[in-house]
């Protein structure tokens, strides 16, 4: 418990961005898989909700139109909110400030596990139900959690950039320099830049077998106690 609570300080390290940051991708994944068995939607891609808006526009379909928005709107929410209350516990000197938000997404989580079957029958004037609103608002927390915590260079809810920076360290690891290249000219791949995207990659992945496993197993509830 004590190390957790650590993971949440305001003094941060590479040690503790790295930790912090592959336990929110696991938590993510599950959210993202279960979420898709639940809604038959990835509620943590705001570049398909973006996307869809053009779509929905040039296809005149107003419902797929404000169901993206809605989607685009809560995950907004969400990030600002999580940036509201680090810099209220910033202000107020408390020691975990980032423990704030965590703390919100996992009563969220909860409140999803033991209640979707209820928000997913809520409306909203968004064309979809409350279950969208609420996973995407959660995703926009928590991906605004990982992005603070490590000066924007961690992002827990989406993999473009992972796999993206872990293709681009894995190009240099397997580059021939030759015998005559200088030190200078070398080209030399970041370790800790490679370890780092892979493991977030793969605990998102172990994150959405976990979630997409449970799901199928318990329904609704697994979500819910991912955190």
């Amino acid at each position: 418990m004590r190390r957790l609570q650590f993971l949440t300080y305001r003094h941060r390290t590479v040690s503790t961005n790295k930790t912090l940051g592959v336990l929110l991708a696991f938590v993510a994944g599950a959210v993202n898989a279960g979420g898709f068995l639940a809604l038959h939607m990835y509620t943590s891609h705001m570049t398909g909700f973006a996307s869809q808006i053009a779509d929905s526009v040039a296809m005149g379909r107003a419902d797929l139109l404000l169901a993206a928005l809605g989607a685009l709107l809560a995950f907004l929410v969400g990030a600002s909110v999580c940036a509201v209350l680090v810099n209220w516990g910033r202000r107020h000197r408390l020691r975990a400030i980032y423990a704030l938000p965590l703390v919100l997404e996992a009563a969220l989580l909860l409140l999803f596990g033991l209640m979707g079957a209820v928000t997913l029958a809520l409306a909203t004037p968004f064309a979809v139900p409350l279950t969208v609103l609420l996973l995407s608002f959660i995703m926009g927390l928590q991906n605004a959690v990982g992005s603070k915590t490590s000066g924007g260079s961690v992002r827990t809810t989406h993999m473009t950039g992972n796999i993206t920076d872990l293709g681009m360290e894995l190009g240099k690891l397997l580059y021939f320099n030759g015998h005559g290249a200088t030190s200078n000219v070398a080209v030399r791949y970041d370790h800790e830049r490679l370890s780092n995207a892979a493991g977030l990659v793969l605990m998102f992945v172990a994150g959405g077998a976990a979630g997409a496993y449970g799901f199928k197993t318990l329904g609704i509830k697994t979500s819910g106690n991912g955190v």
